[in-house]
């Protein structure tokens, strides 16, 4: 570990004398370029400086109580030997962590897919109570959401909803939404007070911007269609519905929320690219494969990753074995608790199997 955070160091020195040479400081995009590089390390290199002076402080202290007379101040510099080695073996922990691998999409944005499972209606409202939950997450978090495609409900839930959550980090945050939501509670299509279990899928794609992934036009087949609402009735009477198809692929996306056939294309093809991406990553990546197909193989309540209790106000995330009792908080988007709980769980097992 030692010596990966000396070579960063010098790395650090390197990029500071760059970025003090005139020739740097005269071009914008050469200044900017350099400035990222060295942010995405500065913390580690004053951290690194931060440990080294504690390990001689420390040793200092210790020479000091070796060599001190009087009891008073032996125990002083004893005591000081004692706190700088406990705070370079947490300042150890914290590099140890920020030197494991990072995930190269924990940055983008996202594009989040809710799809309804089983339990028919009440899983579609689920499903609505869901995208808002992320919907106020992102507010929350300052980042801006926009919905790429949907399926509402007679009853104004989804049975399938698509959207971009907009920002820098969401990936490294929304990830770890991916799998099965389950529901527990009395639907309001229940007539004799049951409580009824229902689940509805979430997936989690970083998006791609379009030099992550480059469509060929020839490969596609376009369609456009009039745009319909709940029950299949029709919304305008224009063929404002785009619907993609990705043929070397097989790959179909749609979209219909605007009113505009080209701002329709463009959000498909956002959502397009973005599935293309990922599927060249799970070609790349075999670990990648198996995160994809832990997430929705299918939306089975067997297979939940969090269970919403309305009769309990209890909320648990199986992966954690946390629980809170605070049901409408977590759907008014306060999510930070078992998010950094799945992070912290993340990195735990990055660092056991290093």
């Amino acid at each position: 570990m030692l010596e990966r955070l000396d070579q960063i160091e010098a790395k650090y020195e390197e990029l500071q004398a760059r970025l003090s040479d005139p020739q740097v400081t005269s071009n914008p995009d050469a200044l900017r370029e350099l400035g990222k590089a060295n942010a995405e390390i500065e913390d580690i290199v004053l951290k690194y400086r931060r440990y080294r002076q504690a390990l001689a402080e420390a040793a200092s202290a210790r020479q000091m109580a070796q060599e001190e007379s009087d009891k008073e101040m032996k125990a002083l510099a004893e005591s000081e030997h004692d706190a700088q080695l406990a705070l370079a073996s947490r300042l150890e922990g914290e590099l140890r962590v920020m030197l494991l691998p990072k995930d190269p999409n924990d940055d983008k944005s996202v594009i989040v897919e809710i799809k309804a499972g089983e339990g028919g209606e009440e899983s579609a409202l689920f499903s609505g109570d869901l995208f808002r939950m992320y919907q106020r997450y992102a507010e929350r978090r300052g980042w801006k959401t926009e919905v790429l495609s949907s399926e509402p409900s007679d009853m104004g839930g989804f049975k399938d909803v698509t959207f971009e959550v907009k920002g820098k980090g969401a990936y490294s945050r929304l990830k770890h939404e991916a799998g099965v939501h389950r529901v527990q509670r009395v639907p309001d299509t229940e007539s004799q007070g049951r409580v009824h279990t229902s689940a509805a899928g979430v997936l989690v794609l970083p998006e791609a911007e379009e030099f992550d992934v480059q469509v060929d036009p020839r490969d596609l087949k376009i369609d456009v269609y009039h745009s319909s609402g709940p029950g299949g009735q029709s919304v305008n009477t224009t063929d404002s519905a785009v619907r993609i198809t990705h043929k070397p692929s097989g790959l179909v996306v749609a979209c219909q929320e605007e009113r505009s056939q080209l701002q329709n294309r463009e959000k498909a093809m956002r959502l397009l690219r973005s599935r293309l991406y990922q599927q060249e990553q799970e070609r790349r990546q075999a670990d990648l494969i198996a995160t994809r197909r832990s997430q929705v193989a299918d939306v089975d309540r067997s297979q939940k990753i969090r269970t919403y209790n309305f009769q309990q106000d209890r909320v648990t995330d199986h992966r954690v074995q946390m629980s809170l009792n605070q049901l409408p908080s977590v759907l008014a988007g306060e999510l930070d608790r078992f998010i950094d709980a799945l992070i912290e769980k993340e990195r735990a097992e990055q660092l056991a199997a290093e």
